[in-house]
């Protein structure tokens, strides 16, 4: 039987209110320092024990508080929906892990040199190759499996956005980019790979990425509030106005505050719409994708994936140093983790540069959303975001409770690598 999410007491879900108040004192400390806005929202075995809106979507003027429907920008846990789509299309016999993305993409063919490639956190900044045997890798070597665990070689990401053309031509520099590393051998966290697996997709499906991810994963599930371009007139019946979304950067390249477009400039060049990035929604809709995958696959009823999928792309498939990946997710890192120091080893999640961020722990059955828009004040407080991460999902984990109401044991015994 799978869980549904509802509301109920924090003794429901075996979470202490003083821990919930810990994670509820962090966010308020964030608000106007760390970011102007955020939604966070806590539940185990499918009880919402907290689901709180903090700051204001106008925090000039302060005249409009975040509410707990509000939509944020979710950056790259988009990347979550587009993998989930992807798997879809593995269950129904159309692709493979194994098979090589030339199969489907044949511009992703051919030799490709290694070539040094731009730092996405400090554009302008080359990041050199590791000497390879080789300096020319076959890009029809790659296969889908390395798309989805970042182990394909391809380069972290480019400035596609300022190629002419739009969407078909980022597409086409994609498959045609250089890579950083040959495939397989490391762990390099890619936006073009997801770039090229939204092609993949459409290409599969036979539609546009947007309506196969509607069709497919969003009303399957429920979701009307999780969507690209929100102020598009293409989505009638949940067009949401600006001043429910949470505003984001100001943009030197668009000369705009953003609100209501996506805040990734690759993903804007392509209509606002990609795997990598694109969607907004609520901090509920991205709760309802956590626990289909806490269920084995299957949500109020309706079967997405299967049980083995969700176990492989949930567990560990590539690692390196110490960057841990499943299918699409990024699991719990041994050392610093945004997830913190009490989620278990068997964590998984993904974040999103807007300040997004989803972590699930099976072992506690737990999970947690937190969406804030942390670039508007811009893109350098990155280690502030990181230690708000880990300060609310700290608190969240360590308020679980036990019989006697302390502390559980085999929680913290979890968080400490030992077996119970």
């Amino acid at each position: 039987m799978s869980t549904r999410l509802t509301y109920g007491q924090p003794a429901a879900a075996g979470l202490s209110p003083a821990g919930l108040a810990t994670a509820d004192k962090a966010l308020q400390a964030a608000i106007g320092v760390v970011c102007p806005a955020a939604v966070l929202l806590v539940a185990r075995r499918g009880v919402v024990a907290c689901h709180r809106a903090y700051g204001w979507l106008d925090p000039e003027t302060r005249s409009q508080p975040t509410r707990r429907d509000s939509l944020f920008d979710l950056a790259s846990v988009t990347k979550l929906f587009a993998t989930t789509a992807f798997m879809t299309l593995a269950e129904a016999g159309r692709v493979a892990l194994e098979q090589p993305v030339a199969d489907v993409l044949p511009a992703f063919r051919g030799p490709r040199p290694l070539a040094a490639y731009e730092d996405p956190l400090n554009p302008g900044v080359m990041i050199e190759v590791v000497p390879a045997t080789s300096q020319v890798v076959e890009a029809g070597q790659v296969t889908f499996r390395q798309l989805l665990t970042h182990t394909a070689g391809l380069p972290a990401w480019k400035p596609l956005y300022k190629l002419p053309g739009g969407r078909e031509a980022i597409y086409a520099a994609a498959a045609q980019a250089p890579f950083a590393y040959p495939p397989g051998q490391r762990v390099l966290y890619s936006d073009l790979g997801l770039i090229l697996l939204s092609a993949a997709i459409e290409r599969l499906a036979g539609e546009p990425l947007d309506a196969y991810l509607r069709r497919a994963v969003l009303k399957p599930l429920g979701l009307s509030e999780t969507h690209y371009r929100p102020l598009s007139s293409a989505y009638p019946l949940r067009r949401r106005p600006s001043a429910d979304i949470a505003p984001t950067e100001l943009c030197a390249w668009r000369g705009r505050r953003l609100r209501g477009e996506v805040h990734d400039e690759n993903a804007a060049a392509m209509d606002g719409v990609s795997g990598h990035a694109g969607l907004f929604a609520t901090a509920w809709e991205v709760a309802v994708l956590g626990q289909l995958y806490l269920n084995g696959g299957e949500y109020a009823g309706r079967r997405l994936l299967a049980p083995a999928t969700v176990a492989a792309m949930t567990s560990e498939q590539a690692v390196f140093a110490d960057e841990r990946r499943g299918l699409g997710w990024m699991l719990k890192s041994r050392q610093v983790s945004s997830a913190g120091r009490y989620f278990s080893p068997r964590s998984y999640g993904h974040t999103g540069f807007t300040g997004t961020s989803l972590w699930v722990d099976p072992q506690q059955e737990l999970l947690v959303v937190l969406l804030t828009n942390r670039v508007y004040y811009g893109r350098s407080n990155a280690a502030e975001i990181l230690a708000l991460r880990q300060a609310v999902h700290d608190a969240a984990s360590s308020c679980l409770t036990s019989r006697n109401g302390g502390h559980d044991d085999a929680a913290e015994a979890v968080s400490q690598g030992l077996e119970v």
